[in-house]
Formats: C-alpha cells, sequence, structure tokens
C-alpha cells in the first residue's frame, strides 16, 4: 500500500500515533539501561506481514512522529522505535549500531535485506559496526 493510500485510509495517522508513544516508551525505558534495551530489541521478532504497510510508510510515520515529539529524538531513539515499528509489522528489519574511531562519532541507523532504510547509505561505508541487533 503506498503512502498516500495509507493517509487516505487514516492508518498513515495511526501509524504516526504509535511511533510517537513508541519514542515516549523508549524515553520512560531509559532508566533500564542499554544492555536491558539491547537485549528487548533482540528478542523482538518480525511478525507476520499482515497490513500491506511498506517501509516506507513506516520510516516515514517516524520521523513525522519526531518533528512532534517533546524533544529532539537521537539516531538510537529513531532507530530502535523504526525497528521495532518494521518488526510489528513482519518486516525483518536490523538495527545497526556503528563508530567512526577518528574523530570519534558513533551512529544508529536501520537496515532491511542490507539497506539503510531511515539515513544515509553512506554511514555504511564509514563507520565500524559495532553491533546488529
Amino acid at each position: 500500500m503506498t503512502r498516500d493510500a495509507l493517509r487516505r485510509s487514516g492508518r498513515l495517522a495511526r501509524l504516526t500515533a504509535e511511533a510517537w508513544i513508541a519514542l515516549l516508551a523508549f524515553d520512560a525505558a531509559r532508566v533500564l539501561g542499554f544492555a536491558r534495551l539491547c537485549a528487548w530489541l533482540h528478542r523482538v521478532p518480525a511478525g507476520r506481514r499482515r497490513d500491506g504497510v511498506t517501509v516506507d510508510a513506516i520510516v516515514w510515520s517516524v520521523d513525522e512522529a519526531c518533528v512532534w515529539y517533546v524533544k529532539r529524538a537521537a539516531c538510537l531513539q529513531r532507530s530502535v522505535v523504526a525497528t521495532w515499528l518494521l518488526r510489528r509489522h513482519g518486516i525483518a528489519a536490523e538495527m545497526v549500531i556503528g563508530c567512526r574511531p577518528l574523530p570519534f562519532e558513533s551512529h544508529a541507523w536501520v537496515e532491511v535485506d542490507g539497506l539503510v532504510v531511515n539515513d544515509l547509505p553512506q554511514y555504511q561505508r564509514a563507520f565500524l559496526v559495532l553491533n546488529r541487533l
């Protein structure tokens, strides 16, 4: 289903609301620590594809939710939420955490079938992968 069709049906607004609530849940879960968050995300399987929602629509919904969120969402928060939503809608997504040693910089992004879906593809070449969840 295209993003326009999802918008007309009201499903895109629901996806965006779901992403916004997930951003809030991420902030609340921060007190549990990074290790528990990673362990939880690692255990979330890709469900059965059931509703025709596309990768593009989910990534757009997360970006839109970030615009309306109460604070700036960092790459880790956006990537956890996008990975969770993609898997929830039956898409086998993988969150990648990488770094560049000099000058040091870390970054998180989401891949589906080896392609970056929520960021620039250059991160795959410029960053050393530390973890895939």
